[in-house]
C-alpha cells in the first residue's frame, strides 16, 4: 500500500485529492496538513468525509509526514513550495507540486510570481506533469510540476497540431473558469460573485498561465507562436471552458484535421474528441478527470473548444494520474 500526504488539505486542491485518493484501492492516506489555527479533525473540515478518513489536520511537520509518506502532494499556494520540496527530495520521496513553482524557468517565474526563486536546481530536475506528452519522464520523475488549469485545457487543444508539425500563424484563447480556480480566498467575495451572476475578464494578456503556455508549445514547436491569452472568471464555482481561435499557415479539411486530433488521442484515457458538429458541454466533464475536445475551421481559421474541470484534470486529478503513472499503477486507477 502507497503511503500518501498532502500538505495544504484546507485547500480545493488538497480536498479533491482526498476525495479522490479515498477511491484509490493501492493508496493510502497517511498524513494531511495545513496552515491552520488548531490541530483539527479532518471530518469538522469536510463532513463528507465522516467514516471515511479518520485523521487531523495540523501544521506541517517535515520530518513525521516524511516518516510517514512516500509520495507527497503540495496543493499549495504559489511561492511555498519550493521551501518544503528540497527537503523531501533530499529524503528520497516523490514530490507532486499543483503549485507554479516547478513550472517555469527561474526568471520567467520571478517575472510573474514577483518573488525570488529559492530552488533553482530543482527546476531542472522537474517533469512537467501533462502525461499525454511526458508520460516516460514523469514514470522515471522524483519532482512533478503538475500543470496549471489553464494551460492544460489550451495544450491538450493545441498538441496534435504541434506535434504534426503544422505551422500556424497566430493563436487566441478566451478562457472561461468558475470560481474555485481562484481558490478559498475569503477577501475575494467570490460567493457574492457567483449569487449576483457576475462575469468579468481579468488580467488580460498577462496572466502568469500564458507564458507556461507559450514554454510548453515552444518545445514541442520552436517557432511557435505566442498566444493571446484572456481569461474570464464565470458564476459558477467550478470547470473551465477554452474557446481557441488558430490561424494555420495552411488549410486543411475538418474532417482532416478531426482525424488527426482522434488519431493522435486514441490510446489516451482521458481526452475525447468529439465528432463533426459536435461541440463539449462543460457540465459533462465536472468531477472528472476528461477533457473534452471540439473543432470547427473557416479556411485558414480553425476553432477549438475544450472543457476540464479545473479542480479535477486542471489540478487534483492530474496529480493522482501523474503519482499511478510514477508508481506504476495503472494510470486511470482510482480516477475512473
Amino acid at each position: 500500500m502507497l503511503k500518501v500526504a498532502i500538505i495544504g488539505v484546507t485547500g480545493y486542491g488538497g480536498e479533491e485529492l482526498v476525495r479522490i485518493l479515498l477511491k484509490h484501492p493501492d493508496v493510502s492516506i497517511t498524513s494531511v496538513s495545513a496552515k491552520i489555527d488548531r490541530p483539527t479533525p479532518l471530518i469538522e473540515l469536510y463532513p463528507d468525509f465522516k467514516g471515511k478518513l479518520d485523521l487531523v489536520c495540523t501544521e506541517p511537520d517535515l520530518e513525521d509526514i516524511s516518516k510517514k509518506a512516500d509520495v507527497i502532494f503540495l496543493a499549495l499556494p504559489h511561492t511555498v513550495s519550493m521551501s518544503l520540496a528540497p527537503l523531501f527530495l533530499k529524503k528520497g520521496k516523490i514530490v507532486i507540486d499543483l503549485s507554479a513553482d516547478y513550472r517555469l524557468e527561474a526568471a520567467v517565474y520571478e517575472k510573474y510570481y514577483k518573488v525570488k526563486h529559492t530552488d533553482i536546481d530543482n527546476i531542472k530536475l522537474a517533469v512537467y506533469g501533462l502525461p499525454e506528452i511526458n508520460r516516460k519522464f514523469i514514470a522515471k520523475a522524483k519532482l512533478i510540476a503538475n500543470p496549471g488549469c489553464y494551460p492544460t485545457a489550451a495544450l491538450l487543444s493545441l498538441l496534435p497540431l504541434l506535434k504534426n508539425n503544422i505551422n500556424l500563424e497566430s493563436i487566441y484563447i478566451d478562457a472561461k473558469s468558475g470560481t474555485s480556480g481562484a481558490g478559498r480566498n475569503p477577501n475575494l467575495k467570490l460567493d457574492e460573485f457567483i449569487r449576483n451572476q457576475n462575469m468579468k475578464a481579468y488580467k488580460v494578456n498577462v496572466h502568469q498561465h500564458a507564458p507556461e503556455i507559450n514554454s510548453q508549445l515552444k518545445k514541442l514547436q520552436k517557432n511557435a507562436p505566442n498566444v493571446v491569452f484572456v481569461p474570464h472568471l464565470i458564476p459558477i464555482e467550478r470547470g473551465i471552458l477554452e474557446t481557441i481561435y488558430v490561424k494555420l499557415a495552411t488549410r486543411y479539411s475538418l474532417l482532416a484535421t478531426i482525424k488527426l486530433y482522434q488519431d493522435f488521442y486514441k490510446d489516451e484515457p482521458f481526452v475525447k474528441i468529439l465528432n463533426e458538429g459536435e461541440f463539449p458541454v462543460l457540465k459533462d466533464v465536472i468531477k472528472t478527470n476528461y477533457c473534452h475536445i471540439g473543432i470547427k475551421q473557416e479556411k485558414n481559421l480553425m476553432i477549438i473548444v475544450s472543457v476540464i474541470d479545473n479542480l479535477v484534470k486542471g489540478a487534483s486529478g492530474q496529480a493522482i494520474q501523474n503519482m499511478n503513472i510514477s508508481c506504476g499503477f495503472k494510470e486511470t486507477e482510482g480516477i475512473i
